[in-house]
């Protein structure tokens, strides 16, 4: 590809950009990188043993049924399912998986106060898929179980009054496509209205509200590199402003992967006591590599709606699946609810045929029905045997109480990124509320910290951001994508510490530092070997990573 053509890609979201620089790097006979995507090359197993292993006893609850019959088999039965479980158990004791689901149901049982009984059956019919998922916003228990897992990941031990409501979604993708639909379908967003953006984000939430669906302006609430990806007490006074509808952001960041601190949090909290109309969204996929996590559903849980996956802390990004949650007690049932009568006739006529009283159908209710254009919403809700893996991955963290997982998984992204610095050859800042998922390459810092500040404003004004990427990827074979396009403001690649191993991030950092060192012999040539001082003589330190 003609590097020329650098400027016409400008405009592509990273994500379509990443398909041009991966045929770039493609085109030589090295490897190909690609450190952009953020898809785990890691996966929870003990969940999913647990899984296939409940996924054979409802074969044999299927097969009790029809038996006079070859290859069909029947539902399974409440009556004697308990004990029928244990049989099962006992019989495949020490296979991957049985001690699993067996110390599941006792879990399920002996802490959450469930009947067994009642959690094996609709484990066994949801694996099986033999019917619609009924309620279908969740199953009943499994809403339950994963309210739970969500409660102690990003509520914890934070006081909260109520309970919340969830909908299983096909995962954080869903999630958002769902939530902006019906946040303008309900009247709660229309054209013209402003939303504030928590910048940097993942980027379709830039691009959609421009869409001509919504035609949404947006206001920019910036975390800058400069105050540790923390947003400012300056910049969060804009959501003071009225004309703010709501406020989407993304904690812990991406691309950053930087959690809120305890005093942003308290500031939002702030805020929000002098804008209690104030709705937002907090997608908090990342949340789970952190120690201690809160999220702002714990923080003002009346006026935020959470978006959670389970994609990237399992390694699960093929199951699609994730939850939208929403306080009992919310904001925007209370919007809809005062909403001008020629509106509320509006969208009485247009949940009528799903209820006699939609008036008093909930936020979250409208959004299931909406998923489905309502039409369909007798066939809504996501796939059962994913609420069942769900389930799994939920009971698996809250067995878990010493958090060995989550200790394995921030291991393995904390150690790629010391293999990065390492052979970058700059020092790793620590930062308490970094998770390292993802990690912004700022190449002006990057080119500071190894010689000098001039250098670094030299080399941003010899490669426009994508020309570094292009560069990169035709000589390295590494493929990152631009901060920029997650509204990063300096010229930078993101690089997903979560796809690839440990030596190929060594090997990032050695080629960075190569494309560097070779820049710093042409500015050299330019300026005069002796025309500028190391970072190292000036005692110039490096931003917080």
């Amino acid at each position: 590809m003609d590097l020329g053509d650098v400027k016409k890609l400008a405009g592509l979201s990273p994500f379509e950009l990443k398909d041009a620089l991966i045929q770039v790097a493609k085109q030589s006979d090295r490897l190909m990188l690609n450190a952009g995507r953020g898809n785990p090359n890691f996966l929870a197993t003990t969940p999913r043993h647990g899984f296939f292993q409940f996924g054979l006893f409802a074969m044999t609850e299927s097969e009790r049924s029809y038996i006079y019959m070859d290859h069909v088999g029947g539902f399974p039965q409440r009556e004697g399912i308990e004990a029928r479980f244990e049989i099962f158990a006992k019989a495949h004791a020490g296979e991957p998986g049985v001690r699993f689901i067996e110390a599941a149901a006792s879990y399920v049982r002996d802490q959450l106060g469930l009947s067994a009984g009642d959690f094996i059956y609709e484990m066994c019919e949801a694996i099986l898929g033999c019917n619609y998922p009924v309620p279908d916003r969740m199953l009943r228990l499994s809403e339950i179980i994963v309210g739970k897992y969500i409660h102690k990941e990003m509520i914890g031990t934070h006081p909260f009054v109520g309970t919340f409501d969830m909908y299983a979604v096909e995962g954080g993708t869903a999630a958002m496509t769902y939530l902006f639909n019906s946040l303008r379908e309900n009247h709660v967003l229309s054209p013209g209205d402003t939303i504030a953006l928590g910048m940097p984000i993942f980027t379709p939430y830039i691009e959609i509200p421009h869409l001509n669906d919504y035609q949404l302006i947006e206001a920019l609430i910036d975390a800058p590199s400069e105050n540790n990806w923390q947003f400012t007490k300056k910049d969060l006074q804009k959501l003071l402003d009225p004309k703010v509808k709501a406020f989407f952001l993304c904690n812990p960041s991406n691309p950053p992967s930087v959690k809120m601190s305890d005093e942003v949090l308290g500031y939002i909290a702030d805020i929000v006591k002098q804008r209690p109309d104030l709705i937002i969204l907090t997608d908090d996929v990342y949340g789970t590599f952190a120690d201690n996590f809160r999220s702002l559903f714990a923080i003002c849980p009346r006026n935020t709606i959470l978006v959670y996956s389970f994609s990237k802390y399992f390694g699960a990004t093929g199951w699609r699946m994730g939850v939208v949650a929403t306080h009992e007690d919310n904001i925007l049932d209370r919007k809809i609810a005062q909403l001008p009568e020629a509106k509320l006739k509006e969208l009485d006529a247009r949940y009528s045929s799903i209820t006699t009283e939609p008036r008093k159908l909930k936020f979250i209710d409208r959004l299931v029905a909406d998923s489905r254009t309502v039409a369909l919403n007798h066939t809504a809700g996501l796939s059962t045997p994913v609420q069942a893996q769900m389930v799994m991955f939920s009971l698996f963290c809250l067995m878990d109480e010493p958090e060995v997982y989550k200790k394995s998984m921030k291991h393995i992204v904390s150690r790629r990124k010391e293999a990065l610095y390492r052979e970058l050859g700059l020092p790793l800042q620590a930062d308490p509320n970094s998770v390292s998922y993802y990690h912004l390459l700022d190449l002006q810092d990057i080119a500071t910290q190894m010689h000098s500040e001039r250098f670094g404003k030299w080399i941003v004004t010899k490669l426009q951001p994508n020309e570094a990427l292009f560069r990169i990827a035709e000589e390295t074979s590494i493929v990152l994508l631009p901060g920029r396009g997650f509204g990063g403001k300096h010229a930078s690649g993101r690089v997903s510490l979560a796809n690839l191993n440990e030596y190929d991030y060594a090997n990032i950092g050695r080629s960075l530092r190569k494309l560097a060192s070779e820049y710093f012999a042409v500015f050299e040539k330019e300026n005069g070997k002796g025309a500028v001082k190391t970072a190292a003589k000036t005692g110039k330190a490096g931003k917080k990573q």
